[in-house]
């Protein structure tokens, strides 16, 4: 039986490249994103190199849609053998943006969203074990101030872009230890720097990389034998390496996860 996987994010950049793969490599495919046309697009493609692709339409600025989102990923499989949380969004901006559930845009997208999904589909990816959920962060890494975590006082895109993705690897270290001895590992990386995608070309930033990079660097976590029992690591590329040290701290983690579970309504 082909195993199943959800990439975040699919229909554009790295996301594309990393579902294009998975595809090719017999994987079944389901794929996230908002445009529906260029998500369709990818799964003709998807199909055409052998392999099955179902696209799901989601804005992951609400947490409803993530809600249902997840409904979809239920209808489509009773098990998840790959989760790969990749959309986001990044620095570029006019100001404080919020979501519709009012959070800071960029916190919502590229961390709650993620968050809530994951516990959405938790059954799922522990019914497929051995299984695994890749956190695409970045390098771009700042401490979440928690007297002001939406950054309602002071706010500039780039601090949001790398507040919401230290969050993410503060989660994936903490649901690591939760999953331990579930069959399920969560690891956490910096694809590569400024890669040629539409995120960094808004941000006004030469592409420094290739997506492909990227691409091998979430391979390599998604599938690789060498990361078998390897769980609540931050890879830098290919490389395990050390987050911002507030990943490190038991109570900040402890203090953005009771957060989180009060904004995202779960109960864990």
């Amino acid at each position: 039986m082909a195993k199943t996987a959800l990439v975040t994010g699919a229909t554009d950049g790295v996301g594309r490249v990393v579902a294009k793969a998975l595809g090719k490599d017999g994987w079944r495919m389901l794929v996230h994103g908002r445009d529906r046309r260029r998500g369709e697009t990818l799964v003709e493609e998807i199909e055409q190199a052998g392999s099955s692709a179902t696209f799901l339409a989601a804005d992951l600025a609400s947490l409803a849609e993530v809600r249902r989102l997840a409904d979809e990923v239920r209808r489509a499989t009773d098990r998840l053998d790959l989760l790969i949380n990749n959309a986001g969004i990044g620095t570029a901006g006019n100001g404080r943006q919020t979501s519709a559930d009012g959070h800071e845009l960029r916190f919502a997208v590229n961390y709650l969203a993620g968050f809530l999904l994951t516990y959405e589909l938790l059954p799922l990816i522990k019914a497929a074990a051995p299984s695994r959920i890749v956190n695409v962060s970045s390098a771009g890494q700042q401490a979440i101030d928690f007297s002001d975590v939406m950054l309602a006082r002071s706010y500039s895109g780039v601090a949001a872009y790398c507040r919401s993705k230290l969050a993410q690897i503060l989660f994936t270290i903490d649901l690591a230890r939760e999953l331990e001895g579930s069959g399920v590992i969560v690891n956490a990386l910096h694809p590569s720097t400024y890669m040629n995608t539409t995120m960094v070309r808004r941000a006004g930033v030469s592409p420094m990389s290739k997506v492909e990079t990227g691409a091998e660097a979430i391979l390599q976590l998604a599938v690789s034998p060498k990361i078998e029992g390897k769980s609540g690591l931050y890879f830098n590329v290919m490389n395990e390496a050390r987050a911002n040290s507030q990943a490190y701290d038991a109570e900040a983690r402890r203090k953005l996860r009771t957060l989180s579970l009060e904004l995202a309504g779960v109960k864990a």
